[in-house]
């Protein structure tokens, strides 16, 4: 008999607490997007107190101290980014949700139809042929089969799919006959089923396939002022794969369109990658890109959190004249090719890491600065005015920590102003 969890040494209730967790999952795992990944949030969260070491066990990329630290080097990129930690939700929660029952047939012919979206950063299917089959096999032997979170949108009645789309593509698939680039036929399943196609399917067993149900959440904003931050927060909160999404790559996702492209292709600057060094594997410095260009823009306007107040911006600029981008895309270029002559590898890392919060303010008001003049200013004149900003303690009061505060941004926003102003 294994002893009671509340009498046990605290290190042998760790080991069965996560041992029974992980049995859950793998138990799961055959009709979960997540694949063989595991959710380590979920463990953290359940596992109750635990010393720092073990989170870091189980957690690897939570940072030590996280809770009282004032500086937070994003995904172990040496990018100092406080504006991580705020929650991207700026008012009281007003998302709606209901659930629905869809048949698979329904859900093919939507996923069909493009009603329902699948986002950029999901749209890798991972599931091997058995993986998908034994899904397949699942709803053809009635068992239950995990559902799915979508998000409605207000501006035309489509569905982003927040967490699903492995059951949805397999689903598609099969009916279409095409797994990947090749035939579907189902694989390491049960007989009659293994190696049939939905076409050879008795016709009992399509019925059944077709008339079976997966449950659905759905989400809703009915405010359409608010839409913007709950969808952000609930692709934060629901989207349960293996890697914690980051702010960018959900902005990619809820705000696909003309400006995340053009912030893509700015991404791929040659002055812009010597500033920040290799590509983020999670779209960090194309995250930087767009808060170089919204404080320039809208940085007398920004409103905490910051999350919120990038999406609302790519959103409004997704439709945006072409004349527009091709005025900020010409000074974006202008403001990285003088920043790298002037500042060179040292530029934007007062202390070790590239500090976001230095990035943002120096690049956006140096931009600025370069759409007033019209003559631009020499690599020497914005290295003397860097270095006097540096040293001013009204700017680094603005960056040194709690970053995404308004009053730090607008501070250090306009320390940069009063620095660049006279060169």
């Amino acid at each position: 008999m294994l002893p009671s969890i509340e009498n046990c040494d605290s290190n042998y209730c760790f080991g069965i607490r996560v041992g029974l967790l992980y049995r859950l999952f793998e138990l799961s795992a055959p009709d979960s997007d997540a694949n063989s990944s595991m959710n380590c949030n979920e463990i953290f969260v359940l596992s109750g107190n635990i010393s720092e070491e073990k989170q870091v066990m189980i957690y690897p990329n939570l940072p030590h101290g996280m809770n009282n630290s004032e500086q937070y080097f994003s995904e172990a990129e040496l990018i100092d980014d406080d504006s991580e930690l705020e929650s991207s939700l700026k008012k009281s929660n007003t998302i709606h949700s209901y659930g629905a029952d869809y048949t698979v047939e329904t859900l093919v012919k939507r996923m069909h139809n493009g009603s329902f979206i699948i986002p950029t950063f999901q749209r890798k299917f991972i599931w091997s042929k058995t993986h998908a089959s034994r899904f397949i096999e699942s709803l053809l032997m009635r068992l239950p089969v995990p559902g799915l979170f979508l998000c409605k949108r207000s501006e035309d009645g489509r569905v982003l799919v927040v967490d699903g789309q492995q059951r949805l593509r397999t689903l598609h698939g099969f009916y279409t006959g095409i797994f990947r680039d090749s035939e579907f036929r189902l694989a390491g399943v049960r007989d009659p089923w293994n190696g049939l196609t939905y076409e050879e399917l008795d016709p009992g067993d399509q019925l059944q396939l077709d008339d079976s149900i997966v449950h659905s959440i759905i989400f809703s904003q009915k405010c359409a002022a608010d839409a913007i931050d709950s969808i952000q927060f609930v692709f934060e909160r629901i989207n349960s794969g293996g890697i914690r999404l980051s702010p960018q790559e959900i902005r990619n996702c809820i705000a696909e369109g003309e400006f995340t492209d053009f912030t893509a292709k700015l991404n791929e600057n040659q002055n812009w990658r010597h500033i920040y060094g290799k590509k983020s594997l999670r779209a960090k410095d194309q995250e930087l890109i767009t808060r170089v260009l919204a404080f320039l823009e809208k940085g007398e306007n920004y409103e905490s959190p910051m999350a919120t107040f990038l999406t609302e911006f790519a959103f409004e600029m997704n439709s945006a004249k072409p004349k527009k981008f091709k005025i900020l895309r010409k000074t974006f270029e202008k403001t990285a090719e003088l920043c790298w002559e002037a500042l060179g590898p040292e530029g934007f890392r007062p202390v070790r890491a590239l500090n976001a919060a230095v990035l943002d303010a120096v690049m956006s008001e140096l931009a600025r600065c370069l759409l007033r003049k019209a003559e631009v200013p020499t690599p020497e004149a914005v290295k003397r005015a860097y270095e006097d900003l540096i040293k001013s303690e009204e700017f680094r009061g603005g960056w040194e920590k709690a970053t995404a505060v308004e009053a730090n941004v607008k501070k250090r926003i306009a320390a940069a102003r009063n620095a660049f102003a006279g060169i």
